[in-house]
């Protein structure tokens, strides 16, 4: 028994000497990656100024890479480099705080805010080797109390006013830098250039802080399972260690740190929202034996009672439907309640939701 207590509580990560069997993957979860993915790099300059053959250019890479699998980073992107470095000070700050602060503001199931240990609150095996800090971000009408600002001051204390306020900006820069991409998806799907834009404009985004810590056995472990992202697209900083894998070509491939480079993925709603045209990107995070590894996840979603349908001049191209319509709110449910997220979410999520349509008479 480890000094830490109980050798299966999440506040033992990253103390345990060997990997208990709640924290242990099946086999063909954590076999090693071959090679590394080659995805795009979208220079995002010409795009942002306005430039028609770079953006040309932009949205047929982002087209290859959400046909194939998902996947690709973005430079130049007009987030500015000191105020992510200023984000992983306040996000170390706050993974560095005892336990009993941390656990002052606990993710409970059904929500999605909060912090989390292997996020032991939900599931019992094959947690993932890390802490997270999650919390919402949307446009306030009442200025004086901006949402993450507020949500820090209120949950964590008086003394992560500043984390609050540098977060703050964080979350308003990706969330006007995802819109510029849903409209770069927009040109690269052939749809209106503004369609995904405004149908986001109101959205009521996730911001995730992640800490994975050393780990003694990393072939056992994972950080994050396979999975796609039940969100519509996710916007990501990794730090210089690495262990970003994404699934292609029937095998795990390695996604290696870009200097100023953010990832960029598509998940299970705007798949939805491109008649299923664009990958649901299926990753994983790996661990490391010596190296603790951090990131930062801002989830693009849009507002929980909007309607997702695909455009209708794509259904008029593709001749159908692929899935039914559905809220984000109802989606999300099913990912908090009914069902954990895996590389298979949307396709459960459809059988649930016409399963639970009441029969017409």
């Amino acid at each position: 028994m480890d000094s830490c207590g109980n050798i299966s509580d999440p506040s033992c990560v990253g103390k345990q000497s060997h990997v208990s069997r709640n924290f242990a993957w099946p086999k063909e979860s954590v076999v090693e990656a071959q090679g590394e993915l080659e995805a795009p790099l979208v220079d995002l300059d010409g795009f942002i100024r306005g430039d028609q053959d770079a953006t040309r250019r932009a949205a047929e890479l982002v087209s290859r890479a959400c046909l194939t699998h998902g996947f690709f980073q973005v430079i130049n992107h007009g987030i500015d480099s000191r105020l992510v470095e200023e984000a992983y000070q306040q996000l170390d700050a706050f993974f560095k705080l005892p336990l009993h602060r941390k656990s002052s503001l606990p993710k409970t199931a059904g929500s999605m805010w909060g912090y989390s240990g292997a996020h032991a609150h939900r599931f019992s095996r094959n947690l993932p080797w890390k802490e997270t800090l999650s919390f919402p971000f949307h446009h306030s009408s009442d200025v004086s109390e901006p949402v993450v600002s507020t949500f820090f001051t209120s949950n964590i204390g008086q003394d992560f006013q500043h984390a609050g306020m540098v977060f703050q900006k964080y979350c308003e820069g990706m969330k006007e830098l995802g819109l510029k991409l849903m409209e770069l998806l927009g040109i690269s799907l052939g749809v209106e250039r503004w369609h995904y834009r405004e149908f986001f404009e109101d959205g009521e985004c996730i911001m995730r802080c992640n800490y994975y810590p050393p780990c003694h056995e990393p072939g056992l472990a994972l950080g994050t399972g396979p999975h796609c992202d039940p969100t519509s697209l996710t916007i990501l900083h990794q730090d210089d260690v690495g262990g970003l894998d994404v699934f292609t070509d029937d095998k795990w491939q390695r996604v290696p740190p870009r200097p100023h480079a953010l990832v960029v993925n598509i998940g299970d709603t705007f798949s939805a929202l491109s008649n299923g045209r664009y990958k649901s990107c299926v990753h994983r995070a790996v661990v490391k034996r010596y190296k603790e590894r951090r990131s930062m996840a801002f989830f693009v979603c849009p507002k929980g009672d909007k309607v997702v349908r695909p455009p209708q001049d794509l259904v008029l191209r593709d001749g159908a439907t692929l899935f039914p319509h559905f809220t984000w709110s109802d989606f999300l449910l099913f990912t908090q309640s009914f069902y954990r997220a895996d590389h298979s979410t949307l396709h459960h999520f459809t059988r649930w939701l016409l399963s639970s349509k009441p029969s017409s008479a």
